[in-house]
């Protein structure tokens, strides 16, 4: 049998942005080992208890069991406070290293064949970490998870014919009920097996496609010693940065926004960074409000918070198989696209980033108004109109800005730089000095 070779050839895996897909996969291993640690200590229960931990303010409260063992593990559990914060900063890091990691794909076109798989992975990883963050911030029971839990709620009670029904099931009875807690948890732990499960997927992808490779740079040969260490740098970095922000910087202090109370809410609630784009949506909808054949249709709801949503996410993730069919190209593809090069669909990106920003911008309308002295019903009726003109002024500037760096790199190609430089020719003519390998032409 023939001698294995000691190096592995890795396509384009020397270039920065490829470290999006391990510090995702890097930070969702943080996550498991400390979800593990924090489920041994954690009680998903609304039951009513006592307080009588070691936070004094809070001392003789009563509360839910959910909210007391996260008040115990914060204080009483050694180390608990660290693992805690550092789970709640593993998983904003993963959504963004996620969302960076399809914005790589979407821009270098990394998702054509035979990689559509790969694409759809990503997508679902996007999705399923939005869910377990709610579901996860939701878990502690205190004030602030209280807002999401009314989210919930008024989103599930906005789908027509069996949003009632569905809530009440959730629930197990009228808000907040005693069920909501222990079926989130249960979610939460769905959700973060699927993930896992899409993760050793698309590692065994990544296995039988290889990786890509951008334009002008050769298949590298790495040993496979030396491919395990930058790997374990790489991990280990990981791990330190999120060590680090779990210990001097704080996330997620439910100590101070106490238990909590149905028609209370924090002053300042928001949701995770992720999910701006949806608390955005909410917030600048019209109050639409329709009768459907005697039933009230709430739109101002449904609208934002599932109907566009879910046709994004299945634009997003149905555009692989949308660009084939309209361009045709079936063949297989190891090399990137340059995102000049393809200039309709940078521009595509951009007016999704612009239309998923001014939503994610909207979430502050408030904050917006109160810094900087202006009407609140004037910046919300300005994201009205953002929302809808900004992604298509947007695509607009993109496209033409990638096919003038196309123009240009094309008049390079043929005439050179021009260097500014005029030379006297022996006959008394001139000629202008370029880099172009051409010969200059007299004039």
């Amino acid at each position: 049998m023939p001698r294995r070779s000691r190096y592995t050839r890795v396509t384009g895996q020397n270039h920065w942005s490829f470290m999006f897909g391990e510090i995702a996969a890097y930070a969702f291993v943080v996550l498991v080992v400390t979800g593990c640690f924090l489920m041994w200590f954690y009680d998903p229960s609304m039951k009513r208890t006592v307080y009588g931990g070691a936070y004094s303010t809070l001392r003789g409260v009563r509360m839910s069991q959910a909210y007391a063992s996260t008040l115990d593990l914060s204080f009483d559990v050694r180390g608990g406070l660290l693992v805690r914060q550092i789970h709640h900063w593993a998983a904003l890091i993963f959504i963004a290293a996620v969302m960076l990691q399809l914005l790589r794909l979407f821009f270098t076109g990394a998702f054509r064949n035979p990689r559509l798989l790969n694409w759809l992975i990503w997508v679902g990883l996007l999705v399923l970490g939005m869910a377990a963050g709610v579901t996860g911030t939701v878990l502690p029971d205190d004030q602030l998870s209280g807002g999401s839990i009314g989210l919930i709620q008024g989103v599930v009670q906005s789908i027509p014919l069996i949003g009632t029904y569905l809530m009440l099931w959730l629930f197990g009875g009228d808000f907040p009920g005693e069920k909501i807690i222990p079926r989130l948890f249960e979610a939460h732990l769905l959700v973060s097996a699927l993930m896992l499960a899409l993760l050793a997927l698309r590692y065994r992808l990544v296995r039988r496609h290889g990786h890509t490779r951008f334009p002008n740079r050769l298949p590298d040969l790495i040993g496979r010693r030396s491919r395990l260490v930058a790997r374990g740098a790489l991990f280990s970095a990981t791990c330190g940065i999120l060590a680090l922000l779990g210990s001097v910087a704080q996330v997620n202090p439910i100590w101070l926004y106490g238990p909590f109370e149905p028609g209370s809410i924090t002053a300042g609630a928001v949701p995770g960074w992720y999910m701006g784009f949806l608390d955005g949506g909410l917030r600048i909808m019209p109050n639409w409000e329709p009768t459907v054949f005697g039933h009230p249709l709430t739109l101002a709801v449904l609208v934002p918070a599932l109907i566009v949503p879910g046709i994004f996410f299945t634009l997003l993730a149905a555009y692989p198989v949308i660009e084939r069919r309209i361009t045709g190209d079936l063949g297989a593809h190891d090399v990137l696209d340059r995102p000049r090069d393809t200039a309709t669909r940078t521009a595509l990106g951009a007016s999704g980033v612009t239309f998923y920003g001014l939503l994610w911008a909207a979430a502050s309308n408030d904050q917006i108004a109160t810094h900087f002295g202006l009407s609140l019903t004037a910046l919300t009726v300005f994201f009205r109109v953002a929302v809808i003109a900004g992604p298509l002024l947007a695509f607009t500037v993109t496209r033409r800005l990638c096919l003038g760096l196309q123009q240009r790199e094309h008049d390079e190609a043929e005439h050179g730089v021009e260097t500014g430089v005029i030379r006297q020719l022996a006959n008394g003519g001139f000629e202008e000095l370029t880099n172009s390998p051409q010969r200059p032409t007299a004039r």
